[in-house]
């Protein structure tokens, strides 16, 4: 359907409407454009899409197709480009500091985009970790009327007779390789096999838990971000998106009417039912927090903790994106959340229409294998456990979805960054038992809070995975297992407990509980922290060294600005 839009009251009358506008307007004309394109609303189709990684690859050809829907429905499309670091390539170096940071840069990118062209709406594509609530923050900064569309997974790869192989199968060669049980030959095979597509990695790592999200709370068309990137039908998502963003602009609807306190316990909820990335635990936080709502680590534990497990997806459970793509996709899971009242179904999506509306069109699927019934879960609780104690009081998070072992105690090994653990798991100077100390990677300290794949899957190949535990003020991968407790808080930079420990240390953790206690006494912690000094990173100048003065801690989400409480403008009132 094709609405008349009257321009006065959009952003995009400073730079079209009027006498005024004429310099602008010629700019328009310069690009081919006509008297009725610039008399449309201006609708932005930003793109994450790039070479660096087969998560990009095919967002620059959705987002244009996306264009055609924009155009159909009455709009005039201005597509522009953003940035993307790509974790699977920054992994397990000094490249990953770049990573956390380049959310901010997404955001702020399309923040400056949209503010300096005075654009209308957002249709937002991104396909890779950071990209995707990077864009949606832009949204919610923003707060003009936006769609948000994931670039899709990854197809499965295939090696001889093995289970479907993702990216972390090949990390995992890696440390198996390292041990003598993976002989060269065969990781060269494993990597040649396990990235067959274009598409983000397909377990539940961080990209598709950031995708279920974005349908959970409502920025996304319904059952459109789980679909595998090279399916044709992401073409007609992609046109859907640009015609129902006109919709969006007829109707005035609004990130922040979507994104609500409600909608962001549903998106929490799917981050445990699906056994989903730690990752969620930072990024639902800077989300809330460019809509001024309060929404911490702390909340987001407490809604872990009475979510049952019931997706069965790598890397705890068997099956990848494309399987639950094929047994119904994140309605499906939302559908047994709301019949067991653990869903907020008043909530308004993208489509006008409220979460529950839209559950209602999904017919529950009782012949796939995938998602359980919410009655009967994989486990009780989450996937996900927020941790908090002694070691660190402003909490730390776990991914516990398919393990074991859910208490651990053992004496301290401290690492001061992950080039010199990573380098200790390739030695096999790692005994059983211990617990693993990486610290001075936290969001200042690092600075830029890094993954430790590298390192957790290196152990797991080499069959440590859960007879050692690790801890760190940076990040874990979606695709980490075992014991692996990250985002301790506060971070060693700002002499949090986690400055203080020293090897041998005995180190109590409770995931059943939620606990993360160093068992030594506050008299000696005292003394140590009398001696402790700030360190000085490497990062003095740059990006870096600009993120490392602005970012607060982890348990808020890691954010470098005040967000929506501090603003005394919305860009879309302008």
């Amino acid at each position: 359907m094709t609405h008349t839009f009257d321009k006065s009251k959009l952003p995009s009358r400073y730079v079209s409407v009027g006498p005024e506008s004429a310099p602008h307007r010629s700019y328009y004309y310069a690009m081919g454009m006509t008297e009725e394109e610039i008399a449309r609303p201006f609708v932005a189709i930003a793109s994450a899409g790039n070479d660096s990684a087969p998560c990009n690859i095919t967002l620059d050809i959705q987002a244009d197709i996306a264009r055609e829907g924009v155009m159909e429905a009455g709009g005039t499309p201005r597509r522009f480009n953003t940035i993307t670091v790509t974790d699977g390539i920054a992994m397990g170096h000094q490249g990953m500091k770049s990573s956390l940071a380049s959310r901010e840069v997404i955001a702020d990118s399309i923040e400056l985009s949209v503010r300096g062209h005075c654009y209308d709406a957002i249709v937002g594509f991104a396909g890779c970790d950071k990209s995707l609530p990077g864009m949606m923050m832009g949204m919610l900064r923003l707060n003009v009327p936006s769609i948000f569309v994931y670039g899709g997974s990854i197809l499965p790869g295939k090696y001889k007779d093995r289970e479907d192989l993702t990216v972390i199968d090949v990390f995992e060669a890696v440390g198996r390789h390292a041990a003598g049980s993976c002989p060269l030959s065969e990781l060269i095979a494993i990597e040649k096999a396990a990235c067959p597509s274009a598409g983000a990695c397909g377990g539940q790592y961080t990209a598709n838990t950031m995708a279920c999200v974005a349908e959970g709370i409502g920025l996304s068309l319904p059952n459109s971000n789980m679909m595998p990137a090279p399916y044709q039908g992401r073409d007609d998502i992609a046109r859907a998106a640009g015609r129902q963003i006109m919709e969006l602009i007829a109707k005035n609807i609004r990130p922040r009417d979507i994104c609500t306190k409600e909608a962001f316990i549903n998106a929490a909820r799917i981050v445990a039912a699906t056994g989903g990335s730690t990752n969620g635990g930072l990024h639902l936080p800077a989300m809330a927090n460019e809509c001024g709502i309060d929404f911490d680590l702390f909340d987001v534990a407490e809604i872990f903790k009475s979510t049952p497990y019931i997706a069965d997806l790598k890397p705890g459970g068997r099956y990848v994106a494309k399987d639950m793509y094929e047994a119904g996709g994140i309605y499906m899971v939302m559908k047994t959340l709301l019949a067991e009242g653990l869903l907020y179904g008043d909530c308004m999506t993208v489509t006008g229409k409220t979460l529950g509306e839209n559950i209602d069109q999904v017919t529950w699927n009782p012949n796939q294998k995938v998602i359980y019934d919410a009655k009967t879960p994989i486990t009780p609780t989450g996937g996900v456990v927020g941790l908090k104690g002694s070691l660190a009081p402003e909490g730390a998070i776990v991914k516990v979805a398919g393990m074991k072992r859910l208490q651990f105690t053992g004496p301290a090994r401290v690492f001061e960054r992950e080039e010199d653990a990573f380098a200790a798991v390739e030695k096999r100077d790692i005994a059983e038992g211990c617990v693993i100390v990486i610290r001075y990677e936290g969001p200042k300290g690092g600075p830029g809070m890094r993954e430790m794949l590298a390192t957790t899957a290196a152990l797991y190949g080499q069959g440590l995975g859960e007879k050692v535990a690790l801890i760190t003020d940076g990040r874990f991968s979606g695709g980490t297992r075992g014991f692996c407790i990250g985002h301790v808080g506060p971070e060693a930079a700002d002499g949090g407990p986690i400055a203080l420990i020293e090897d041998g240390d005995i180190i109590r953790i409770d995931a059943e509980a939620g606990t993360i206690d160093l068992d030594v006494s506050e008299d000696v912690l005292a003394a140590r922290k009398s001696k402790w000094e700030p360190r000085v990173n490497d990062y003095q100048s740059g990006a870096l060294w600009r993120y490392a003065q602005n970012v607060g801690p982890a348990w808020a989400g890691a954010v470098t600005h005040p967000g929506a409480k501090a603003e005394r403008h919305v860009f879309a009132d302008i």
